[in-house]
């Protein structure tokens, strides 16, 4: 196994070589697998990996991107190359320059898990079939599962650049999903279960089966609500989506932007006391976590709602400068993978769990809706306004306790003042992958409008 971190050290002396003033160079070696299964059977099987090289280079206030797969001499010097003439092509820009250098990285175990290389393809593919087998066996009514995905990677990544910042790290990550159609009579519904970890050995194929197999029968027989305003019970998958689009929208290039709901408002009273939300790239179990972020800058703790308040926003280096007033890197720059720069974005956000088991949440909501599901959260909410109208599925509580299912219904209201009607959040968080790494529990919302028949 090669020296990514040498590879690194020598893009940037090929970049300085070609007349950059300061460089960067970011080296990524990844491979991932998929696995999607149907009725037992293979589906498909992937195998994808990316290796190359991104080289950033600053000449005089301009800055330029090149990136390409030859890591040897001759190919890091033509990609520093490459990168030294769109510098010298792009225009002027006073914010442009290097993340500088400061305190160490931290030092972070576990990251890795072995178990992920020691695993057979042939198991990972059992493992797959078991998931869908534990969901068509949890109960009768389950008529079938749609496609049963099982993906995982491992990554190695490097950054050095001319400023002293330098690091390699490596980190596995895997997940298992599947979404499972549960039928009586004419009616049909879906539910999903999911898992994810470090390696296969951190997948319950039962559980997940379970899980989508009960969230599918339960919600056999749904009909429309009746249109009101009420108490509502956000599931943890629903509550981790809508974490997700708020961290976007704490992302410093959408508040410069003016892209944001929340431009302007930091130390404003954005949300109830009740909730906590920050941006940890240090969270042991998040599967975004590392030392550096990907400029490298060490990554830290960030809070985003404390108190109720907007206790800051998410920088990189760029959007700090841009920013002034003594604004700093909030360790967040993240890229797509080598062949992309870098821009600011989330690492694992976390919303800070509660003492209330979901019973108690229940209880306390009385008569509302517990909200299971909701679609086209992206396109249905408007970023600079925070106003959104989403379908949903669910179930109706009556008396403190989980009743009748529903569909075909909509939530309505805009981010602050669904932030500001969290009355409660509940004890049990859980990772959720599918609206970036994001770990939340289930949330009690004082009111909020449902629009159904």
């Amino acid at each position: 196994m090669d020296d990514i971190g040498a590879l690194a050290r020598q893009a940037v002396e090929a970049a300085l070589d070609a007349g950059a003033g300061d460089a960067e160079a970011y080296v990524e070696d990844s491979a991932g697998r998929e696995i999607r299964v149907f009725e037992g059977e293979v589906e498909s099987l992937t195998d994808a990996g990316q290796r190359g090289c991104g080289i950033r280079v600053w000449i005089g206030g301009r800055v330029g991107y090149a990136y390409g797969t030859d890591l040897g001499a001759e190919g890091l010097r033509a990609v520093a190359a490459r990168a030294a003439e769109a510098a010298r092509a792009a225009d002027a820009d006073e914010h442009a320059g290097p993340p500088e250098a400061g305190r160490a990285a931290p030092e972070l175990a576990g990251l890795a898990d072995p178990a992920l290389g020691a695993w057979s393809t042939e198991r990972k593919v059992e493992l797959a079939k078991a998931i869908e087998a534990a969901a068509r066996a949890a109960d009768a009514r389950i008529a079938g599962v749609e496609t049963t995905v099982y993906a995982d990677e491992a990554t190695r990544v490097a950054i050095a650049a001319s400023t002293g910042l330098a690091g390699t790290y490596e980190a596995t990550s895997c997940y298992a999903y599947l979404q499972a159609i549960a039928a009586a009579g004419d009616d049909r519904q879906t539910g999903l279960g999911f898992g994810l970890g470090r390696s296969p050995e951190a997948l319950d194929a039962e559980a997940i089966g379970r899980e989508a197999a009960e969230r599918a029968t339960s919600l056999l027989g749904a009909a429309k609500p009746a249109s009101r305003a009420c108490p509502v019970v956000l599931d943890a998958t629903v509550a981790a989506s809508f974490a997700g689009f708020v961290g976007g929208l704490l992302c410093a290039d959408a508040i410069q932007r003016g892209r944001s709901a929340f431009a302007g408002r930091l130390g404003d009273e954005v949300a109830a006391a009740s909730l906590t939300l920050a941006d940890d790239g240090l969270e042991p179990a998040g599967l975004a976590t590392a030392p550096f972020d990907d400029e490298g800058v060490p990554r830290t703790r960030t809070p985003l709602i404390e108190g109720g308040r907007l206790a800051s926003y998410l920088h990189d280096s760029y959007t700090a400068r841009r920013e002034g007033g003594g604004a700093r890197t909030t360790g967040s720059a993240s890229r797509a993978g080598y062949r992309s720069p870098p821009a600011v974005g989330t690492s694992n956000l976390v919303v800070e769990a509660g003492e209330a088991s979901f019973g108690e949440l229940l209880r306390r909501a009385g008569e509302g809706m517990y909200v299971m599901d909701v679609a086209g959260l992206h396109s249905g909410v408007n970023p600079v306004s925070g106003t959104f109208s989403v379908g949903a599925t669910g179930r109706a509580i009556r008396g403190g306790e989980l009743a009748e299912p529903a569909d075909e219904f909509t939530i309505a209201s805009d981010l602050e003042t669904m932030l500001k009607a969290v009355a409660a959040a509940g004890s049990a968080a859980r990772w959720v992958p599918f609206a970036g790494s994001v770990k939340a529990p289930p949330l009690l919302l004082g009111e909020m409008t449902i629009a159904g028949a």
